[in-house]
């Protein structure tokens, strides 16, 4: 057995050889195999560290490496005998840190908690069983995706859909090249903003499942994270509608025979000779769009296997669609010309390039008594939808291989690339067509496309499907995403386990989407889109502006090319987006994130994710603390700061960390729940011993806080005694002017029945602490009786102002006023004058002193004479107070005999708690007759008084603890509830604006 000599060395059987010293001299001796500790260690659970770490504690470090086994090979077996296998050492034990005090391979474990994934600690390995650093992690299911395939053809997949195909054209026909140049430019740069925004956070640390939805909630907080998580699913499952009516009506534009009902039969205006225009009824729609949408759900409810095999061949026909469109633009005039189709020409590009607004019906077919108006903020809500798509590779990110590679690299591709061709697009289509052609060929890229139109009909309705399809997938995952974080009960149906399908959430998205189908207009459909789409991205550069400007240590995204200037520009950018669409929509979708984020908030369980709003107030609560800076802050801006010393005199019921009323109390000294009230609390014993007790009582005694609806912070401290701890207390709680500058107690009416010796020592050692750090003192008699919230108490507040106390007293009572329990009470001022004193001109200055104050009160002038004589102006003495007196006095005779006979018999001076003491007994005599008179007068004025607040007698220097229990226990003698006030030195109320 080692053991540490007096110079500090550890002295072992190994001698000097194969040791080493420390830096400080130490020396050590390496531990090998075979010692007894090292076999002993060998049958520990390295899960469990509070076991290693006592189970070690006592041996000396070492140097040993950790045998892992990666590649799942079986030369490091493990064994419960391997250490008598090889006793020279050789054999590289699965060792702990002893000098660092953690177990090396449970801590490589533990990194990934470090991102809010709580992983079980591993449990001991098998016999046989090879160690590995990813034991206890869950293996991938699947292959992980690359950039390619898992961020840039999502994203290209999600953006390049139905607009683009039969409503582009359309826009460049209506808004002219010039307008619609305008209006690409502005939708790409808003989704090109939140790209660099979105790439900055998802580069900041791992990602969870629920895409934007995560970035936000971490950023913004659980409620912002919420409320903008379910818009942005409801926004998705109307998209997946969007996309499956645009499939529909392309495939009953290439198929008309298809049609259930009769189609709609409308004029083109504006043209010399009218001609018929052919479009789908809205019940085929109807129709069709149902069986699509159930068809594309039960391939989504295949799962992602089947989902990434399906969306690639759906991608193709896009790709191929796109290049036939450009050949065909190309080759327009060569190739079976058009009525409307002039090629590629710099007089249709001149005649195009102003806008032509008309009105149209709701298929857009432009007539003149049309039902739509158009104009350039409502073709934004119609294009936005055809850039939005860029979180799609966000939303699979539990799926990529690296995502802080794959995110920004795909994202900020999709949209460059998306964007440049809408400008490629919209110029040649501007310059290949009629403004008539553009406005009534609804399928102008499939008439113009080469060498197969047919075959990009096809293309289209498999891009929009395509499309369909990723929205169907994504919402469900988002809607599981947001159920799985348990913060809205309502939605733990909603909840899926770690790899499983979100299969109800499906279900609900699918009814969701078939709802918006059955309504079955697309433009009505769009503008809903927008506005979701757009809040979301609006919460994204919210979050990263956040982020960006506070500049939290943990703020260090990979992508560097970002700022919060950026992001602000992208977030108005949004809200300026969505005022231009429309107000109406923009008012109603804020409406309601706002009530989401309200229901949140009330009904959602609080969660603490380290978002940017901490963050936030964490920067602001220093900057105003400096701002406050350590001068005195002046008597307008004074606020009550009580420090609640929870710790009572006797016990209280298991599980009750401070006593029920304090809280109560506490609350009654804020006007309309303003202020901070600290709550302390002293464990007695050694801090080391002590420690993880200390954390538990506190975290106690914050959830009793809580659940008292008192606005406080809790503290614990550790010290040998309470006259200790409370004088650590008193010397450092606080920080600047946020100090505690009242403290408040429970007096300790039960000293004398339990023969607690103690208390009186302690009790005026915590007064005088108080007077030396220049604290005011609240202590509390009848704390038992204090009423609650609910219970209304009606009388009189009455206040025995006898010293000058900066105001505290009468603040005290208007803070009472404002509560509920005693707003019908009212208050009265006793001033308490010496006989010879000129009462009437007392009383008015008190009551010009009160009308200045803006307070409302009584006042009473009571004169009295300061001696020990019996019959003095404040009446004569009640018979339970004149009995209350003889026997203090006894009690005081006999404890001041049994000091002298102590003192004789010892031989030392008179001494009280250790202190010497000098007792005059003629000044006891007045003391005790002073509480007498002021005891009486208190009964005699205020026994049915709801309260009585009395200023508190310092402790006099050489009388023991003892005597000033008895004064104090005579002061406050059958009065029921009374609070005793001792200011400071400074004034709390001013009498100027």
């Amino acid at each position: 057995m080692d053991r540490e000599n007096g110079d500090g060395d550890i002295e072992g059987g190994g001698g000097d050889d194969g040791g080493f010293r420390s830096p400080l001299g130490r020396k050590y001796r390496p531990v090998l195999a075979n010692d007894r500790a090292v076999l002993e260690m060998s049958s520990v659970d390295p899960g469990s560290s509070s076991s290693s770490s006592s189970a070690f504690a006592d041996l000396p470090p070492n140097l040993r490496k950790i045998k892992t086994s990666v590649n799942g090979s079986s030369d490091a077996k493990e064994g419960s005998d391997s250490h008598q296998q090889q006793p020279n050492g050789s054999q590289q034990q699965e060792s702990k840190l002893e000098l660092f005090g953690f177990d090396s391979l449970v801590n490589i474990l533990g990194l990934k908690s470090m991102t809010g994934e709580h992983v079980a600690q591993p449990s001991s390995p098998r016999d046989g069983e090879d160690i590995s650093i990813t034991a206890g992690l869950p293996r991938p299911a699947a292959p992980k995706l690359g950039t390619l395939m898992g961020v840039f053809i999502p994203c290209i997949q999600s953006i390049l859909g139905i607009i683009y195909y039969i409503r582009f054209s359309w826009i460049v026909g209506m808004a002219g090249i010039g307008e619609t140049l305008l209006l690409v430019s502005l939708c790409g740069t808003c989704t090109f903003l939140t790209s660099i925004s979105l790439s900055a956070i998802a580069t900041n640390g791992a990602m969870k499942g629920g895409g934007p939805y995560y970035l936000i909630g971490r950023a913004l907080g659980p409620e912002v994270g919420v409320s903008i998580g379910l818009c942005f699913f409801l926004g998705n499952a109307v998209a997946g509608a969007l996309y499956v009516l645009g499939a529909v009506e392309t495939f009953l534009k290439a198929v008309p025979s298809a049609g259930i009902f009769r189609e709609t039969i409308t004029s083109v205006n504006g043209t010399a000779i009218a001609q018929p225009i052919q479009s789908p009824s809205s019940h085929d729609l109807q129709i069709y769009g149902i069986v699509v949408t159930i068809l594309l759900c039960f391939i989504v409810f295949g799962g992602v296997k089947m989902i990434n095999r399906v969306a690639p061949a759906f991608l193709i026909p896009v790709l191929f669609s796109v290049v036939c469109i450009f050949l065909g633009i190309l080759l327009a005039r060569k190739d079976h010309p058009q009525e409307g189709i002039t090629g590629l020409s710099s007089e249709t590009f001149r005649e195009n390039w102003s806008s032509e607004y008309q009105k149209t019906n709701d298929a857009g077919i432009p007539e003149t008594d049309g039902s739509v108006s158009w104009d350039f903020n409502s073709l934004v809500g119609l294009f936005f939808p055809a850039v939005t798509g860029i979180m799609a590779g966000s939303n699979r990110s539990s799926s990529l291989k690296d995502t802080q590679q794959s995110i920004p690299v795909g994202t900020l591709a999709a949209t460059l690339s998306t964007t440049t061709l809408y400008l490629v697009s919209l110029m040649l289509l501007g310059s290949v067509a009629t403004r008539e052609k553009l406005l009534t060929d609804r399928l102008l890229t499939a008439t113009i496309a080469w060498p197969f139109p047919s075959l990009i009909k096809i293309g289209i309705i498999l891009s929009t499907m395509g499309a369909a399809l990723q929205s169907l997938t994504g919402a469900p995952r988002l809607l599981a995403a947001i159920a799985n974080d348990d913060i809205l009960p309502i939605l733990n149906y909603f909840k899926v386990a770690d790899g499983s399908e979100p299969h109800v959430a499906t279900l609900f998205t699918a009814f969701l989407c078939i709802g918006c189908v059955v309504i079955g207009n697309l433009d009505l459909i769009t503008p809903t889109v927008t506005m979701f789409f757009l809040l979301c991205y609006t919460g994204v550069n919210l979050s990263c502006f956040l982020l960006d400007l506070l500049d939290a240590p943990s703020w260090r995204p990979r992508w560097k090319f970002h700022h919060w200037s950026l992001s602000l520009v992208g977030a108005l950018l949004c809200i300026v987006i969505m005022f231009l669409i429309s107000w109406s929509f923009t008012v109603v979708s804020l409406a309601l994130a706002s009530l989401i984020y309200k229901y949140v908030s009330i009904k959602g369980k609080a969660g603490d994710w380290g978002d940017g709003f901490k963050s936030a107030y964490f920067q602001l609560a220093l900057r105003s603390l400096r701002s406050l800076g350590a001068s005195q802050v002046h008597p307008k801006n004074w606020y009550p700061i009580p420090l609640i010393f929870c710790r009572p005199w006797g016990k209280l019921p298991e599980n009750v960390p401070c006593h029920p009323k304090l809280a109560d109390f506490a609350n009654c000294m804020k006007k309309k729940g303003r202020g901070m009230s600290i709550f302390v609390s002293i464990l007695d014993g050694d801090y080391h011993e002590c420690a993880e007790d200390a954390k538990a009582a506190c975290k106690q005694l914050s959830t009793y806080i809580d659940y008292k609806n008192c606005e406080g912070v809790a503290e614990i401290v550790v010290a040998p005694n309470m006259s200790v701890g409370f004088r650590g207390i008193i010397q450092t709680m606080g920080l600047g002017n946020l100090k505690p500058n009242i403290v408040v107690m429970r007096y300790p009416e039960i000293w004398r029945r339990e023969n607690l010796t103690e208390i009186p020592a302690t009790f005026v050692g915590i007064i005088n602490d108080c007077i030396v750090a220049n604290k005011a003192v609240v202590i509390v008699k009848g704390l038992d009786e204090w009423p609650n919230e609910y219970q209304r108490q009606y009388g009189t507040i009455d206040l025995y102002w006898i010293v000058r106390d900066g105001g505290l007293m009468l603040l005290l009572s208007q803070l009472l006023l404002t509560k509920a329990s005693f707003e019908n009470c009212k208050i009265q001022v006793y001033c308490i004058a010496e006989e010879d004193g000129d009462a009437e001109g007392l009383k008015a200055d008190v009551k010009k002193f009160l009308y200045d104050l803006r307070m409302q009160a009584e006042v009473f002038v009571i004169t009295m004479k300061w001696d020990a004589q019996m019959d003095g102006g404040g009446g004569s003495p009640q018979d339970e107070s004149l009995d209350a007196f003889s026997s203090a006095q006894h009690r005081i005779t006999d404890y001041l005999t049994q000091m002298k006979a102590t003192s004789e018999r010892e031989g030392t001076p008179l001494m009280a708690e250790g202190k010497p003491v000098v007792v005059n007994e003629k000044q006891v005599e007045k003391f005790l007759y002073t509480t007498l008179k002021l005891n009486s007068t208190i009964l005699r004025y205020s026994r049915m008084a709801a309260v009585v607040l009395v200023s508190l007698p310092p402790p006099p220097v050489s009388h023991p603890a003892y005597f000033y229990m008895e004064y104090m226990d005579l002061l406050l003698e059958n009065v029921p509830r009374i609070l005793i006030v001792r200011g400071y030195r400074r004034d709390v109320v001013t009498l100027f604006t």
